[in-house]
């Protein structure tokens, strides 16, 4: 997980109470922020949910589905569009 610098942590590090904002307003600006988010999220769960087994998984299920559904959603109709525009892959 990159570490990122405290004075770019703060407006992430309310996750809980300010999610709408943090995702509307774009104050994730990079891959490491979005990771130290996601992050700061997952911790908050298990801090709600208590650290077994059964939480570890749903949380390792719940990111799987996530990237499965960006995967669906934004990058194989982005894919799609490239080779339109540019050709399949001989």
């Amino acid at each position: 997980m990159p570490y990122i610098k405290f004075e770019d942590r703060v407006d992430i590090a309310d996750w809980d109470e300010h999610f709408e904002d943090i995702v509307k307003t774009g104050n994730i600006d990079n891959a490491g922020e979005m990771q130290f988010a996601i992050a700061t999220l997952i911790n908050s769960y298990m801090e709600r949910k208590g650290l077994n087994y059964q939480n570890c998984n749903d949380v390792m299920g719940a990111l799987a589905g996530a990237q499965m559904e960006f995967y669906r959603r934004t990058v194989a109709p982005y894919e799609d569009l490239k080779i339109k525009q540019n050709g399949d892959v001989q």
